[in-house]
């Protein structure tokens, strides 16, 4: 009886030995994923005929405050100095709202915190938590929501406010531009606004990327989308406009002298047509002429060097009106800059792309007899040239053949300058692909209104436009030479047909030209053909 009971012993401990040997590890469990709980507030959340000079709201959990200057938005707006959020740079189980001033009477505020209230050990947000208080005898409970777009950019906006003004007999055209709005939203993180707790009444709808923060529209610096008409609340609904930047209304930056030979005129807006007028006896000597700067908003003034320059007046054309000045250089120099020509190709030069060369310093001439292109075979290539009319880009045309090398040759005297310098010797190779490298793109555009003219613009996966089509007769496009990518299509109703896209005014009520995308990007394969219909409502 003993053996038998001792060999079943023995069994069963050899049967289990594997699991009470093994050890195992703690996990901690799942990661918490659920945010903060509101236990209470006080005074209550909706509370009207609020008096209090601070708010208390206690949470399930220790909570910490991130980034409330960008995730506070209060409705209507209250001067930072007149209230508190608290904890500051902390943790607690309490957030609180201090007064330093006690909101105006019969008015509903909306406390949105957006996501700013986290836990403390996940920092799992509370998202849209608001906190809403009447300091009259009953809360406004209208709401207005939706979405808000850029007018021309594909990619999503953020951090767009809504600002709603009264139409009352303060308001005015310069009401956005001097005085904060009565209520005020924000999309935070994503596209999408929802105003609440509003009164009754004719409003006027603004959509702001709000650069300053001053909750005003700071016009050339902020992007601004407008109803063509206020609205009226309560709506059945809003299509919700798109956000453009407005162009800055014109104006002259301080002209300087760079050397004895160059003026530099900074602008802001757009210049147009706008003219600088110069003594008559320097304009006579000088033999100057203007270019305009490919990176920042300047003209540059070129001129023959003048060895006695004391002062120089000039006059600049604005708006409506002439501004007069007195330029005096101070401790004129020359120039010891010398003439720099770069290329702007790579080493691939694709089919439609035009061999350029850059300079530094206006170009007077291009003789064509001391510049040559050999292809792979050293064989001499017919070209042409032509200069930009900005005069600091030479162009060269000449027929490019599959898979092929070409080396240009520039000997001194090539290209001079407008001072008279010449060029080095300079030598640039390119070469191309074969066709099988490219793939094609067959567009077919479908108009409902065929009388308004267009454009489009072929976009790849980094946003840079790499093809611009005006419009034919028929409709219908072949695009050529397309490198493999992910492409966008961007459809531009060009109604004043100027070959661009032009930009609305606030205060005219123009909005801007429409801008239409594809539904989906097109991905194209080298050696690849794609069909593809664009239809415009």
């Amino acid at each position: 009886m003993r053996k038998t009971l001792a060999l079943i012993t023995v069994i069963l401990c050899l049967l289990s030995s594997t699991k009470c040997a093994k050890r195992g590890v703690p996990t901690g469990g799942a990661k918490d994923s659920i945010p903060p709980v509101l236990l209470s507030a006080n005074p209550p959340l909706k509370s009207v005929n609020f008096a209090a000079e601070r708010v208390v709201m206690v949470f399930d959990e220790y909570v910490q405050l991130r980034d409330l200057a960008n995730q506070l938005i209060v409705s209507p707006p209250l001067e930072s100095n007149t209230y508190k959020v608290l904890p500051e740079g902390t943790v607690s189980k309490k957030v609180e709202i201090r007064f330093e001033e006690a909101p105006r009477d019969n008015t509903t505020y909306t406390f949105n915190f957006g996501g700013a209230i986290q836990d403390y050990n996940e920092a799992n947000p509370l998202p849209f938590f608001n906190y809403t208080f009447s300091t009259g005898a009953f809360l406004d409970s209208l709401r207005i929501s939706g979405n808000v777009m850029d007018a021309y950019e594909i990619d999503s906006l953020k951090g767009i406010s809504i600002h709603l003004y009264p139409i009352d007999s303060t308001y005015t055209d310069s009401t956005i531009y001097l005085n904060k709005p009565l209520y005020v939203g924000n999309t935070l993180d994503s596209i999408y606004f929802n105003l609440q707790s509003l009164a009754p009444g004719e409003y006027e709808f603004l959509a702001i990327e709000d650069v300053g923060k001053n909750y005003l529209y700071d016009q050339g610096f902020d992007k601004i989308g407008f109803f063509d008409k206020p609205i009226r609340l309560p709506e059945d609904s809003l299509k919700f406009p798109f956000l453009f930047k407005e162009k800055a209304p014109f104006r002259w930056g301080r002209p300087r002298f760079v050397n004895d030979h160059h003026l530099e005129f900074s602008y802001f807006g757009e210049v147009g047509e706008k003219q600088v007028f110069f003594d008559s006896l320097f304009s006579e000597k000088a033999e100057g002429f203007f270019t305009r700067d490919r990176e920042k908003d300047t003209l540059h003034y070129w001129f023959q060097p003048q060895e006695e320059l004391d002062s120089l007046v000039i006059e600049l054309e604005e708006l409506d009106s002439i501004r007069k000045l007195v330029l005096k250089p101070y401790k004129l120099v020359k120039d010891s800059l010398l003439l720099s020509i770069t290329p702007k190709n790579n080493r691939i030069i694709h089919f439609l792309d035009t061999l350029t060369l850059e300079s530094n310093l206006p170009i007077r001439e291009i003789d064509e007899e001391f510049i040559q292109i050999f292809d792979i075979d050293t064989l001499a290539v017919e070209f042409s040239t032509r200069l930009d009319e900005n005069k600091d880009r030479v162009y060269f045309s000449f027929e490019k053949v599959p898979n092929d090398f070409y080396r240009v040759q520039l000997l001194p005297n090539a290209i001079t300058d407008f001072l008279g310098a010449t060029n080095d010797t300079i030598m640039h190779s390119v070469k191309t692909q074969d066709i099988e490298k490219y793939g094609t793109l067959f567009l077919t555009i479908e108009r409902k209104d065929p009388s308004i003219p267009y454009f489009f613009e072929i976009i790849d996966r980094n946003e840079k436009v790499v093809r611009k089509v005006r419009q034919n007769n028929d409709d219908y496009y072949v695009i050529e030479f397309l490198l493999p990518n992910d492409y966008q299509i961007r459809f531009v109703k060009d109604t004043n047909n100027n070959g661009k896209w032009d930009t609305g005014n606030y205060l005219n009520k123009r909005q801007p030209e429409q801008v239409i995308y594809l539904k989906q990007s097109l991905s194209l394969r080298a050696n690849w053909d794609l069909n593809e219909t664009l239809t415009i409502e």
